[in-house]
Order: C-alpha cells, then structure tokens, then sequence
C-alpha cells in the first residue's frame, strides 16, 4: 500500500449527528475513536483499541443513537477530545516501538474523518493535532488502484469492498469494532495479492467554490481555517470587493482537486465564529475574473514569491514612498524598499489612498499591523492582511477605464403609454420592499409566486432585479407597492418564506433606498451609502453630467435593455362591461441609465419590469377580476413615527442607536443611518418608532442625552 511507514493505525471515527457518506456535514462533534496497528512487513496485527469522547454538547441524534449504540449517560463519563488525543499519540507510539518500528501512518475508510471532522473540530478548540493527522492511506482510493472494476471511489463502502473480493460480513455488534475489522481483512487481502499500485491520481478541473457571507475583515488566513482539512491550491483565494473597493464578505476558493472542491461544499452553512457561511459552486473563469488580468507594474510587484501582502487604506492624498516607509518604521521593512510599495491610482493618476506592501516574513508583517489606526500626516491609517487576488482585484477595479461608453444625447423617442408614467422617485415614503437572498436563477415569475396574493398590490412596472457587475442577478430586487401599507404587509407574511431552497429576506424601504442601489450605492444594517456617480472624487472632469431633464435613451439603447415584455406593448383597448384595471407601459427611465456614465465603475441595474398582463400574476384571472371588483378595502394608517438623530459620533453604528433607544422594542431594520456626499457618516440618522406616542416619548426622555459622550439631538419628523 502507499504509505511512508512500515506500520499503519487503521483508524475509524463516529459523531454525535450524521456520519458515513456524510460525516462532519453538520458540525457535531466527534464521539468516538476506534483504532488497530498492523506491521506491514511482518504481517502482525495489535489490539483493537477503542475510546469514547465527551463532546461539549452532549446531544445526539436519533441516526446517530442507531448506528452506534451510544447513550448520552455512557458520554458523560468520558475524556475530552484532547484528552483522547493524547492518549491516543501514547498508546500508538509505545505499540510501535514494541514492534521495532519507528513512524505509522493512518489508514482511513475515505478522507471525511480526517478532514471534516478531526481538523476542523481541532481548529474550532484550538487543539494542536499529532502530526500523524496531516498526512494519511484512503483505503478506499488504495482498494480502487487495486480494483478498478469495483465501482467509483465515491461509491466504495466496506460491505460492497468485502463483497467484491469474496470475503465474508463481519458478525460485530460494537460501533467502530465492526468497521475496524473489516477495513484490517480489506488490508490484508491487498497485502496478500501481488496487485500494483499507482500513485498517480488524476486531477479534476472543477476545483472552485464561492464562499458567501464572511466577515468583511476576513483575510485569506481566516479563509484557510474555515476549511481546515483541505488542501487549498496555492494563491488560491481571491477575496471579492465592492464597488467602493472593499471586500464584500465573498471570496472565491480553489482547491487542489474536486474532491476537496465537493468535500468544501459540504461545509455549507458551517460557522465562522457566530456567523455561517454560505458555500456554492464557481467556475474557474468566475476565479479569473476576480483574481487574473493583472498590469506589468502589478505582474513585477506579485513576482517576488514567498512574500506576505498588507493592503493600507487612507492614506494621505499627498503621501509618498518615503512617507509610509517612515509610518512603518525599521521594525517592519518592506521586501527590497520603495521596490515593495504598490500605490493604487485612478487612471488619470490621482491616488485612491490605498497601498499595498510585502513584506518578507510573517514577524514583519505582524509588526506593521501593530501600527493599525495610527496616525499618518492628519489621518489613520487601516492596514489589512491581503492576498494576491485581491492586489489584482483592486488594481482592475481603479485602473481599468468604463466599462459602459458614454452616450450620445439621444432624440426624443414616443413611447405609448395607457397612463401617466410612474417613474421612479425620490420619495421617502417607505413604500418599497426590498427582497434579500434570492436563488441566483430567480426570475420575475419566481418572484410573483413568492409574492402570492400581495402581486395585486405591485405598482405597474414595479419589480427591478439588481444585477452585479458582471450583469449577473445578484440576489436583490426592489418591488414598488401600492401604498406603504402594503409594503408593510408583505414584510410581514413574506419574511424569511422560502423561495426553491433558500429562505428569502424581505425589508421595508423607500423609492429613495431603492434608487440608490439601483444606481450603485451600497444599503445595509450600518446604513445608506450613497453610489460612487453621487461622489465628487469619482466623477473625473471628462465624465460630464447629462441633462437628465430632456435626455432620452435612443432607439438602440432602449432595445439594449428593454425587456421582451415590453418589447410590443399592446394598444388600449375600450372599456366594456366593467372597467378593467389600468395598466401603464413606459420604457426604462433614462435619467437612471445616464448617471450611470458619470463614474469610472460600471454598474448594471436591470431595467424596471413587472407583469403587463394579467396572465403574469400569481393568482388566478378569475381571483384578480373578483379582487378588482370588490370596492376598495380602507387605507390602514402607516405604521410607525420617525425619528431624526443629531450630533451622531460618526463612529456609531446600527447596534449603538439601538443600545441608545433600548427599551422601546426597535428592530435593526427600525434604523437608518446616513451618509454625506463624500461617503462618509454624516452624524445624523433616521428612527422608525412603532407609533407617534413612542415617538414623543422618545425624544421627551432621551433628547441631548450623550452616546459616546456626544450630546445626541432627536427631533420628530412629520
């Protein structure tokens, strides 16, 4: 067999949840330790040693309870993992030093144990593993180099293995025992006839996964210990950024082979400390697209191999190479000086602020990030890990030109209407809801379904799917409702509904919200951020704005966006019998696609669509007539009283307004937190109370109370 050693630990383990075909899929811990030496060479065989562990919740499934006969009582008074552990190390060296061996290596049926369960539970406890665990024989690959006829390795178990090559079930009613012996029989028959082995395996080109939902400060580091386990290929993460430059909480993966890539997938869902992180499929090109196309100044600055990447954000406009070498001092110098600098510049060679440096070894690193948030001329200085990718990824996102050419102002087009077009506004009647999660191949069927009986309420034309910057669905779309009422309405009976198998967000917000993310902006729980064609410093002198009062898209750029739906809309047809519902066609608004050329980032913001046609709603023509025909149901009032907060320190955030107003029952989403032209917090920030008297009240108690020791103003909006 492939192993490095004259002696193998065939070795097998349980968890308190799912094991088998789907072992460490679920995060529960580890149970059980089963193992058995056997001398390679003289053919000896030890005592089969088995150890039970005491997990730190003591919970098990009803699967888990069935395959290994294990009680929670007979758990309590067992050893912890680390505990195990280390007597496992003892009693495996001092068997083999009796055998007059000097190294083993572990003998596992298929690599789950090992690299879903073992490493990641270790990682998670901060356990220091025995160096046995980095490397190990797959009886299961080693069978199939043998047995080729047998079947895929995927779909390889010990019954089928034995039954393969004539050897009869092994009669065990103990867990772990029974998996052991017949793993040792499969041993010993490969041992035994003359087979030959390769070590080659082949390499699937299907290695990538998108990692969803990590923390924004997460570096390539904290990536590789979420997949404990597995081998990631070399400069193989490439963290995903904004439009404003930072990352996003996505970063896409590559793996060694596809086996880590499927055995990675199952981690979906997994916990990064209190937050789980979503894991799907990607394609090599979606990695290429984030981490390839670099300039020859970023291909030599990336050269220099063996070197460790800090990514420096807010420097001074005015700063120099000396400068920052000076901000970074003699205890952490940059690899070869000015030579390891990497400023980030607009194309037109204004600086961004951002910087990136190497260093030669992990100690220098450290001692630069020491120096986070400290002061350089009048500003501090953030100072990141940061990897490859992501050099490259900022460098193509500053340098490269517009992605959408600047349009001629086009003639008039007529467009026919029914009505008076409802164009989009700046209102801030929260009359909008916006949907968050989407499944990716969502379409606006998809959503009028999950919408149900509440599609009635859809202002004409009023669904807008956000496309990222590839023109992709990015997983939002904003609804314009009839009132806010209505909005109000479906937040409440369609918050975390499923839509196929994801559970789907839904938020109340307004047209002014939603115009901003359309456009580009950025809203979150930490607030509203405006988008980078609002923003001075992006809009160079040659990007003019348009007059967006007379401008109107052309015949072809209309065509460009315009939606079959509205590609042939109907003509008006006279009332008959009973009025029927009347319906607006207007093509997509042009003051919208023209900001869009005012920024050197692309952004694609669908068109305005929704149903034209009856047949488009969720309910049925026969249910929708009915609805039309009944009068009117009353206008509810609209829920909740705002709030305005000033003299905000403009470090406080979601959580600290709510720590502020704690007592009045408010939600994350009660609170709104903007932002200036420049991007930055403006000091001020909108409360939604759940009523007027709430809202009086409010202020009356907390009006010029301190947070942070600011003085905070409130004031009741009408």
């Amino acid at each position: 067999m492939a192993s490095h050693s004259d002696t193998l630990v065939v070795f097998f383990g349980a968890t308190a949840g799912a094991n088998g075909g789907k072992l460490g899929s679920d995060e529960r811990e580890i149970i059980l330790l089963v193992w058995q030496i056997v001398d390679l060479h003289e053919k000896k065989v030890g005592k089969i040693q088995q150890r039970l562990i005491k997990p730190d919740t003591i919970e098990l499934t009803d699967q888990c309870k069935e395959e290994t006969g294990l009680s929670v009582e007979e758990l309590c008074k067992a050893e912890p993992l680390d505990t195990v552990l280390q007597q496992f190390q003892q009693a495996v060296s001092a068997e083999v030093k009796a055998l007059g061996r000097s190294s083993y290596t572990l003998c596992v049926d298929g690599p789950l144990l090992i690299r879903q369960a073992i490493h990641p539970e270790a990682s998670k406890k901060n356990l220091v593993l025995p160096e046995c665990f980095y490397s190990f024989v797959d009886l299961k690959r080693e069978f199939h180099k043998c047995c080729p006829n047998a079947g895929p390795v995927k779909d390889l178990t010990l019954p089928s293995m034995l039954e393969y090559v004539c050897l009869p079930a092994v009669n065990e009613q103990m867990a772990g025992v029974r998996e052991v012996k017949s793993m040792m029989m499969i041993i010993q028959h490969i041992l035994a006839e003359p087979y030959s082995h390769s070590k080659t395996e082949a390499v699937d080109s299907e290695t990538v996964i998108r990692a969803r939902g990590l923390p924004w400060q997460s570096s390539d580091q904290d990536i590789a210990r979420f997949f404990k386990g597995l081998n990631i290929a070399k400069g193989g993460v490439a963290l995903c950024l904004n439009t404003q430059g930072r990352r996003n909480g996505e970063a896409l993966v590559r793996f060694i082979n596809s086996e880590h890539r499927d055995m990675a997938l199952e981690r979906h869902k997994h916990h990064m400390g209190s937050r789980y992180i979503e894991v799907y499929k990607a394609t090599g090109e979606e990695f290429l697209k984030i981490a390839g196309g670099t300039s020859n100044e970023v291909a030599q600055f990336l050269s220099k191999e063996n070197q460790v990447i800090i990514r420096m954000r807010g420097l001074p406009f005015t700063a120099t190479q000396q400068d920052v070498l000076g901000f970074l001092g003699p205890e952490s110098p940059v690899t070869d000086g000015t030579e390891g600098l990497l400023f980030v510049k607009y194309p037109d060679g204004r600086p961004t602020g951002d910087a990136f440096v190497l260093f030669a070894c992990e100690e220098y690193a450290q001692n630069a990030l020491k120096k986070h948030k400290q002061i350089l001329g009048k500003r501090y200085i953030e100072l990141f890990r940061s990897t490859a990718a992501e050099v490259q990824q900022v460098l193509n996102r500053y340098m490269s030109t517009p992605l959408i050419s600047t349009l001629p102002p086009p003639p008039m087009v007529p467009v026919p209407v029914l009505a008076t077009p409802s164009f989009i506004t700046t209102s801030s009647t929260r009359d909008c809801v916006r949907l968050r999660g989407l499944p990716y191949t969502a379409a606006i069927e998809d959503i009028l379904e999950f919408m149900g009986e509440h599609t009635i309420d859809i202002k004409p034309h009023g669904v807008h799917m956000v496309l990222n910057q590839q023109g992709r669905p990015s997983g939002d779309a904003f609804i314009q409702m009839k009132s806010a009422d209505r909005a109000f309405m479906v937040t409440q009976k369609c918050h975390k509904k499923m839509m196929k198998d994801r559970y789907v967000e839904v938020f109340q917000c307004s047209a002014e919200e939603m115009s901003f993310v359309l456009m580009g902006g950025t809203l979150n729980r930490s607030g509203l951020s405006p988008p980078p064609c609002k923003l001075p410093c992006l809009s160079p002198p040659t990007y003019a704005a348009f007059p967006a009062q007379t401008a109107m898209l052309s015949t072809e750029a209309a065509a460009l966006y315009q939606p079959p739906l509205l590609a042939t809309p109907r003509t008006p047809q006279p009332p008959t019998h009973s009025p029927a519902p009347t319906l607006t066609y207007y093509s997509p608004q042009p003051q919208l696609y023209m900001n869009m050329n005012m920024n050197y980032t692309a952004y694609y913001p669908s068109p305005p669509v929704s149903p034209s046609t009856v047949s488009y709603f969720a309910a049925p023509p026969g249910s929708m007539a009915a609805a039309v025909a009944q009068p009117a149901a009353p206008v509810l009032p609209q829920p909740g009283a705002l709030v305005r907060m000033q003299g905000l320190p403009y470090s406080a955030g979601v959580k600290d307004i709510l720590s502020f107003f704690q007592g009045y029952q408010l939600q994350a989403d009660s609170v709104l937190v903007l932002y200036n032209l420049s991007g930055q917090r403006s000091g001020e920030a909108l409360v939604t109370f759940p009523s007027e008297e709430a809202a009086r009240r409010a202020v009356a108690e907390r009006s010029n109370l301190p947070l942070f020791g600011h003085p905070v103003r409130l004031m009741c909006c009408e």
